[in-house]
């Protein structure tokens, strides 16, 4: 375990770190960013100059040999995060990871299997289930407030800002593409709401003008349940006026959310019955300032992670089936460990 104050390593310093999890990090009472590397030097140093105290190392292997590094964030493009928490975990630093984990399931299973033998703690930061609206709804589907949950849906389909622009609408082999960028944050979400594993889906892509080279920017799935429940997805990159949501519909209610897939705490959550609409009032938290807390508080031995290394597996295993079932056109079952 971590002595009294948690000293964290980033390994990548773009847009989440700069916007969301450094100040995340500084705000848990018993955390500190000790160190950081980026292959691009000035960001690194530029971070160090905005948020002072940090080490800029010259490698990875310089930040994980760092003694008062305790735990690394990985926040680097997706192909990397594997090799990245392999090195972390052979070092004995805890690991939260960008979300996917993993390009594969293979590697995926690889990174747990690591990290348990090597006794350290693996996350995944998957923001989305700390926001206050997802667990309200969670709790409300978990106290029967819409009965036996029967149909989903979730819009997720967005304008990728210029500056995202990059691999993500341009780099295969980094892991660019709708699907592992948000797809997976929605598989995360349907899992956590409904606290059961999809099995099967069916899925289509498209190329609306931003992806390059085949790669998709937008895709719709349909993802099927043992228990007979179904949700829809919808993904992409270039949707510049839809807004976000989810609708779970019960056998004796339903809840719309609007304006939820997001990374800032904002959105309102509406129960619907035979008694009316009632809005369902939530106490904003940031996502990810509680993902850090919650992560801090698995290094200390107090539970585990929000999202662990398992559901980051499960996670990615849904969003590459619907991968697989767009490229296939059939009916995909989904990996399991």
């Amino acid at each position: 375990m971590p002595g009294e104050t948690i000293g964290w390593g980033l390994i990548g310093t773009g847009t989440v770190a700069q916007q969301w999890m450094i100040d995340a990090i500084r705000s848990e009472a018993s955390s500190e960013v000790a160190a950081v590397f980026d292959i691009n030097r000035e960001r690194a140093a530029q971070v160090a100059r905005d948020w002072p105290g940090p080490r800029v190392e010259d490698s990875v292997e310089s930040l994980l040999a760092n003694e008062a590094v305790d735990a690394v964030y990985i926040c680097t493009t997706n192909e990397t995060h594997a090799p990245l928490t392999l090195q972390a975990a052979a070092a004995g630093k805890h690991v939260l990871c960008e979300k996917p984990m993993a390009m594969n399931l293979e590697d995926a299973r690889t990174m747990i299997g690591a990290c348990e033998k090597a006794g350290v703690v693996l996350g995944i930061n998957h923001h989305l289930r700390h926001a206050a609206t997802h667990r309200a709804m969670r709790r409300a589907i978990a106290d029967g407030r819409i009965g036996t949950p029967i149909a989903g849906r979730v819009f997720h389909a967005v304008s990728l800002p210029g500056f995202l622009q990059t691999w993500r609408t341009k780099d295969a082999k980094a892991g660019g593409g709708a699907i592992l960028d948000i797809t997976v944050h929605n598989a995360d979400t349907i899992r956590y709401l409904f606290g059961e594993e999809p099995r099967e889906v069916v899925a289509m892509t498209q190329t609306a003008g931003m992806g390059e080279g085949g790669i998709e920017d937008g895709v719709m799935s349909v993802v099927s349940f043992d228990s007979g429940l179904i949700v829809q997805m919808h993904e992409g990159f270039t949707v510049e006026f839809g807004g976000t949501g989810l609708e779970i519909h019960g056998s004796q209610g339903s809840l719309f959310a609007k304006d939820v897939m997001t990374q800032q705490p904002v959105g309102t959550v509406t129960l619907r019955n035979a008694d009316g609409e009632a809005e369902i009032v939530v106490k904003p938290e940031n996502l990810y300032a509680r993902g850090v807390r919650l992560f801090a508080d698995a290094l200390r031995g107090k539970g585990k992670p929000q999202a662990s290394g398992e559901d980051g597996f499960y996670s990615l295993a849904l969003a590459l089936a619907v991968r697989e079932a767009a490229q296939t056109g059939t009916r995909v079952k989904i990996g399991s460990p």
